[in-house]
């Protein structure tokens, strides 16, 4: 192979090629190590990644169900939520939609260090209407570390 056919393949490794142009068409990528994954790249005309439009219109939707989600649940967008861990303790954190920073997000669940009990645990948002007049004390009283 010449140097500079080489240097062409490094560029551009996922070229169509006419193997894989029936693929294009279907919005998957060709199969290679017998996978078949879906495009959420595409190459311009420098040969450089960059999101394509579906990659960009998931991410909105997962944002969206995110705080719907949580909408649904709490009655918030985010900010200070009341949460539960899964011993029963609640305390209150900042819940921001997409974000974590003290946490590792589980989908609806955040893994998180519970002040109460220090433990860590699965906490959830729970409505403030739901909680009784000593857990809503408990929680205005117990929060954790104040980053998002």
């Amino acid at each position: 192979m010449a140097g500079s056919e080489l240097q062409a393949r490094l560029r551009h490794p996922r070229r169509v090629t006419q193997d894989s142009a029936s693929s294009a068409s279907t919005g998957r990528a060709p199969r290679r190590y017998g996978l078949a994954m879906p495009v959420l790249f595409v190459r311009d005309r420098n040969g450089d990644a960059k999101p394509n439009r579906a990659r960009r219109l998931l991410i909105g939707a997962a944002v969206l169900l995110e705080v719907a989600a949580l909408w649904l649940r709490t009655g918030q967008l985010g900010g200070n939520v009341a949460v539960r861990c899964r011993q029963g303790h609640v305390f209150t954190t900042i819940w921001i939609p997409a974000v974590s920073v003290k946490s590792l997000r589980l989908w609806w669940w955040r893994l998180q260090y519970c002040p109460v009990g220090r433990h860590w645990s699965i906490v959830t948002p729970v409505r403030q209407s739901d909680l009784s007049e000593q857990e809503r004390l408990s929680a205005s009283e117990n929060t954790d570390i104040r980053l998002p």
